[in-house]
């Protein structure tokens, strides 16, 4: 291969030569955008390209912002990509007019493709998701349960008294993959929508990992795809319009919430059909004001539970602790320390 002349410029070489500005001007737009976020934003950073007479300190300063900053983004990426929800706020729905009707919906849907019936939501966990949690070990499931002890004079400052009515009609999808009820427009919306940021708010403050990055949309969900991924080698990709266009417009009804409930997606559902609850608070006036019995009962055995489990934990501790290496000697010694003492008061 020749080489160019020192007097020639080769094309290959200008279009790399162009390139490689494109891409470090790129990387510097990249840079500043992330600054803005950080608590060097306020820095003034000069161009360089513009301006000749930026002290060197300046420019330093600037290199150890943009690694900074880089690292920043790394540990966010990770931490985004470790994020692995297992838990969330549910508001369970209840009415017997809307799961009636949903259950019509469901067998309307089932006629038309039988193969369709495992890709539906069960008999008893009809609920609209609020927020969405990792929790990774019994102690950050405690503190789950005191963010939504916390997360109730909140709510009822936004309710200010009043009831929260949902009211469901109409159907959408979610990329033709996931299904669910519409929930009308109204001023619950904007409730449920300050509910939803003061949970994230409440949540993320103790140290969980809480919320999605895209927006908070209510949606009661009655079938999904992803429940039967084998639908997928059937031909079965999408969810077809027509198997639901009876009941874009049907009125379902409204729920009446009066409870919000800690619950697990990994642990076994109860026998109603209903997630696995860890703690609940109740919204509204229900049975007057006084504590939901059922809720007492949990949070009682909860409690119990707790104490026993850290009970056996230092048990156990306590007996690795005496058969380590070296333990015997320093036992011996103690029992010596204590034959010598009694044999001293002896004496006396």
């Amino acid at each position: 291969m020749e080489r160019p002349g020192a007097g020639g410029i080769n094309s290959s070489e200008c279009e790399n030569v162009s390139r490689e500005e494109e891409t470090s001007e790129e990387f510097e737009a990249n840079a500043m955008d992330s600054l803005i976020d950080m608590p060097f934003a306020t820095i003034d950073i000069k161009d360089d390209c513009g301006i000749t007479d930026v002290p060197h300190t300046n420019w330093e300063r600037s290199k150890e912002n943009e690694r900074i900053s880089k690292d920043q983004i790394k540990k966010r990426k990770k931490k985004q990509k470790d994020y692995q929800p297992n838990y969330f706020l549910s508001i369970p729905i209840t009415n017997k007019e809307i799961t009636r009707g949903i259950k019509i919906l469901q067998n309307a849907i089932i006629q038309q493709d039988k193969q369709l019936a495992k890709a539906m939501t069960s008999d008893g966990s009809f609920h609209i998701t609020l927020l969405v949690m990792q929790l990774l070990s019994e102690d950050e499931v405690n503190i789950g349960i005191g963010a939504l002890l916390e997360l109730k004079p909140f709510i009822e400052e936004i309710l200010q008294g009043k009831q929260l009515i949902l009211p469901f009609q109409g159907i959408d999808t979610f990329g033709n993959q996931v299904g669910f009820v519409k929930l009308a427009e109204g001023d619950h919306v904007n409730s449920l929508l300050e509910i939803a940021e003061a949970a994230k708010r409440t949540f993320q403050e103790k140290g969980i990992l809480a919320g999605e990055n895209r927006s908070f949309k209510p949606h009661l969900t009655f079938m999904k795809l992803s429940k039967a991924p084998w639908l997928r080698k059937k031909g079965v990709k999408k969810i077809d319009p027509k198997f639901y266009e009876k009941f874009i417009g049907h009125r379902f009804g409204e729920e009446m919430v009066h409870r919000i409930d800690l619950c697990s997606m990994l642990k076994k559902k109860q026998s109603n059909g209903y997630y696995h609850c860890e703690s609940s608070v109740v919204i509204g006036d229900k049975n007057g004001g006084e504590p939901d019995d059922a809720e007492l009962v949990r949070l009682s055995k909860r409690l119990v539970e707790n104490a026993v489990l850290k009970a056996v934990q230092q048990y156990l501790e306590e007996t690795q602790n005496k058969s380590k290496p070296g333990d015997g000697s320093s036992v011996k010694t103690q029992e010596a320390d204590r034959n010598g003492t009694d044999s001293d008061n002896n004496r006396k």
